[in-house]
């Protein structure tokens, strides 16, 4: 079928279309819709018409839909699956996996509901508080995991009683098409709806005075510049922005166990989640063995075609990606960096060969910047202190992980983190139940959890005398 927008309950073409590009190859594959002004304006127009109604359903009014959404994104998982390894690149069974996340998510914010909470109930006074939903919400979604990121906006949001409009990445665009497609059959007109863009409705969309909330995953940069763009409204937002997230690995730790267990968070989507692992931490008496231990996994990468079941990294899924990880290896050579294996552009498509490097100052780029790619340093440390510190004192503050045999005392360095999540003995442990979100330029507000669905209403209180 080709791809459409969904407007207001249609599926309609654009008013221009874009190449949408198969970054395995670097060729276009497929055509997508290209929405105007025109078309934006149409569907926040449609969203506001169709929000009271479909707030005045209720929690199990509105179960059902979600419900019934779900599952048609099970019976479709393999179509957006394959569609997704396309656009995105990655090993079709990642891809998969996405698909059954977001619809994981899905059905299980279609369970939720916020409850009155009694503040302070007696004979003189009561004091309630209340939640409802804030009207239009905007859903921006990045080009690295645009299903999972998707589905914690668009299930607690929906669930209570706001209207979506989904905004996909201009170069992944075709999955979330998808979902419209299969949504035009369920939701009530102007409930859920999908625009594409070239990057230029976004400030829009993110100023229009008929938007009540905007949802944004992405760069640090592009999250200020929604901020700035949200400021004229006030309306309110959920910013998921960059992450420079620490491994630091203790000395009671096993090598091999820390190897496979931190090059799987490393090297996750080729390096391009914002949770991944992008700079190490290491005691000295174990550096060199793990940075030959990771050494010999990043050598043993498959990089291919992600629909080929050998392949274990996909490329780059885009030019301007590439250009940026090239020009952070060629500044990490410029500083000293020595390159244990990697760093190469490779293939026809935007395959970068996953790289571990040693011997950085900690002023290097590649270690105080996000590189958001298959290139990995690893720092040697003397003092436990002086990790933390080093951990800590970067811009942004998402993630990190801490490796040991002694979970203990990996809580107890965990605790010294300045990050909104931090792990111990694991990596993307997110619970749908619990919420998540960035410290310092990481973002701001909660995705998942009540919390992140609190962050779709707006709080009241309820505050009534009951005698004299």
């Amino acid at each position: 079928m080709t791809p459409r927008l969904l407007i207001d309950g249609d599926l309609i073409e654009g008013a221009l279309s874009m190449d949408v590009i198969d970054p395995t190859t670097a060729q276009p594959f497929e055509k997508a819709p290209r929405a105007s002004v025109t078309q934006a304006e149409v569907a926040i127009a449609a969203a506001r018409r169709a929000q009271r109604a479909w707030a005045a359903l209720g929690y199990e009014g509105r179960r059902p839909y979600l419900e019934r959404f779900a599952d048609a994104m099970e019976s479709n998982a393999d179509r957006i699956s394959e569609t997704l390894t396309r656009e995105r690149g990655g090993p079709i069974a990642d891809c998969r996996f996405e698909v059954g996340r977001a619809t994981d998510a899905i059905r299980h914010f279609a369970t939720q509901k916020l409850e009155d909470r009694v503040i302070r109930e007696n004979e003189r006074e009561l004091i309630v508080e209340q939640h409802y939903p804030q009207g239009v919400v905007v859903a921006i979604m990045p080009w690295n995991r645009p299903m999972t990121l998707l589905s914690f906006k668009l299930g607690p949001a929906l669930i209570t009683g706001n209207t979506v409009i989904a905004k996909p990445a201009p170069t992944t665009p075709l999955a979330t098409l998808i979902l419209g497609e299969i949504a035009a059959d369920i939701f009530p007109r102007g409930v859920f709806q999908t625009l594409v863009d070239a990057n230029d409705l976004g400030s829009l969309l993110s100023s229009h005075p008929d938007v009540a909330h905007v949802s944004f995953t992405g760069s640090t940069p592009t999250g200020k510049k929604v901020l700035t763009s949200a400021a004229d409204t006030l309306k309110r937002f959920t910013l998921e922005l960059g992450g420079n997230d620490a491994a630091i690995v203790l000395d009671d730790v096993d090598v091999e166990w820390a190897a496979d267990k931190i090059y799987a968070a490393a090297f996750i989507n080729a390096g391009q989640v914002c949770y991944a692992t992008k700079r190490v931490y290491a005691p000295r008496s174990l550096a060199e063995p793990l940075a030959a231990a990771l050494t010999r996994r990043a050598k043993a990468a498959v990089l291919g075609d992600g629909m080929d079941p050998a392949t274990t990294m996909g490329p780059l899924q885009n030019k301007m990606q590439l250009e940026k990880v090239l020009a952070y290896i060629a500044s990490a050579r410029e500083e000293g960096g020595e390159f244990l294996t990697g760093g190469e552009a490779t293939g026809n498509g935007y395959f970068i060969s996953p790289a571990i490097v040693t011997g950085l100052p900690e002023d290097a780029r590649l270690v105080r910047e996000e590189q958001f790619g298959p290139v990995l340093p690893i720092q040697v440390y003397d003092d436990l202190n002086d990790a933390i510190a080093s951990a800590n004192d970067v811009e942004l503050g998402l993630g990190g992980t801490i490796w040991t045999s002694d979970v203990k005392r990996g809580i107890q360095v965990a605790s010294r983190i300045e990050t909104g999540t931090i792990w111990v003995n694991q990596h993307m442990s997110l619970p749908l139940d619990v919420p998540f979100g960035g410290a310092k330029e990481s973002g701001i507000g909660l995705q998942n959890g009540i919390e992140g669905m609190k962050d779709f209403t707006q709080l009241r209180v309820l505050n009534a005398k009951l005698a004299a």
